[in-house]
């Protein structure tokens, strides 16, 4: 098993992503759009969001493809990257953008599943390229342009203190 690095975004990484959850908000119709790390941290969010715990759906949304994942590896599948439930007024769809990254699409009869499909194919080749810069200078990055590579544990310490 290999360390994953740590999601660091910078101001100009999350306005990126903003924007195109936004886009896809709009462009598939949609009642609000999450992107949320495997780990349940909801990184972005955008369209109608009243009355929705964000919180507690990344939490569930995250724990929902760890299970799925876990269920496609007894049948033999290494994942399952598209998920989606049907309700009586809201429909979720889920899957997974560079294999870290969970988008989730609340939609409702406004729009359709094969508009939203068509719509998230497009945005998450977006939300790939945007992610794969980001990981990519996580990885190579050893510490040194980190906002925190200059705190000494002294500096800690003093912080701490009385």
């Amino acid at each position: 098993m290999s360390l994953t690095p740590q999601l660091v975004l910078f101001e100009e990484d999350h306005k990126k992503l903003v924007a195109v959850s936004e886009r896809l908000t709009h462009d598939a119709n949609a009642k609000a759009v999450f992107l949320i790390d495997r780990n349940g941290q909801l990184v972005t969010e955008a369209g109608e969001l009243k009355g929705i715990d964000t919180t507690s759906l990344s939490s569930l949304v995250a724990g929902n493809v760890a299970a799925t994942t876990g269920l496609a590896k007894v049948i033999g599948e290494p994942d399952f990257p598209i998920h989606f439930h049907q309700g009586e007024r809201d429909n979720v769809h889920i899957t997974l953008v560079a294999q870290r990254i969970i988008m989730v699409v609340i939609f409702d009869d406004r729009s359709s599943l094969g508009l939203v499909r068509l719509r998230v194919k497009k945005a998450g080749q977006k939300l790939s390229q945007i992610f794969d810069e980001i990981f990519k200078r996580a990885e190579s990055d050893d510490g040194a342009d980190s906002p925190f590579a200059e705190i000494s544990e002294d500096d800690i310490d003093n912080l701490f203190s009385d």
